[in-house]
């Protein structure tokens, strides 16, 4: 018998049992390999997830915090109610006043005025920073507002106190120049002059005559007049 010659060039088929083995492992590397990939996508989706819930929360801490921000800048008034400015307190001076308008400066007899002849615009009611002028202010209190008036040169603690008593309408705090005690309190017809912001007679003054009735015109507008310098 004449044997088959053989190719050296061309390789061997390998056995069948081992072409097998070898799909075997390259099919389960690709599993491998996918399971990977969806455990990384998983991984970031689980990430993201997280990121989003974390950025929620922070938002609404971040919410929170700028909520209480704005709640506290908010201004706090105190609260009076109207009075009939016939009542009797220590130290409480009271004038009868005319109240005719005039665009002329007016001398008044008081420092600050409470009361008398006025412009015939009046002032709107606020906190300003800077003196006021007289015959303006005048005419806010005969429409029943109070006048706060304060030397320039007290406190800080002073002035935050005077601010707390101020109510949110109806009521004027400014520096005024030139008088005779830290602290004066007006109203038409009526004046309290105090050494501290921390009398308890100055709550009691507007108790009794914030919006008073006895004024010559109770219930007039404390704004829609003329804005001063300085008003905050």
């Amino acid at each position: 018998m004449t044997p088959n010659p053989q190719n050296p060039g061309k390789p061997s088929s390998g056995n069948p049992a081992t072409q097998q083995t070898i799909k075997q492992q390259r099919a389960a590397q690709r599993e491998a390999k996918v399971a990977a990939f969806k455990k990384e996508q998983e991984r970031k989706k689980r990430n993201k997830r997280l990121g989003i819930g974390a950025a929620v929360v922070g938002g609404v801490a971040v919410a929170g915090v700028l909520t209480f921000a704005i709640v506290a800048s908010i201004p706090r008034y105190a609260t009076y109610t109207a009075g009939g400015g016939d009542a009797t307190i220590d130290g409480v001076e009271t004038y009868t006043e005319t109240n005719n308008h005039t665009t002329d400066p007016v001398s008044y007899d008081v420092t600050p005025p409470a009361g008398g002849d006025h412009n015939p615009v009046w002032l709107n009611c606020g906190i300003y920073t800077e003196p006021q002028v007289n015959e303006n202010a005048v005419h806010s209190l005969e429409h029943g507002a109070v006048w706060v008036t304060y030397d320039p040169s007290i406190s800080d603690e002073e002035l935050e106190t005077l601010r707390s008593l101020m109510p949110s309408t109806y009521a004027i705090l400014s520096p005024y120049e030139g008088m005779d005690t830290p602290i004066a309190v007006s109203a038409w017809g009526a004046q309290l002059k105090v050494d501290s912001a921390d009398d308890a007679r100055i709550p009691e003054f507007f108790e009794n005559y914030w919006r008073s009735d006895s004024v010559p015109e109770p219930g007039a507008a404390c704004v829609g007049g003329v804005t001063g310098e300085g008003k905050a």
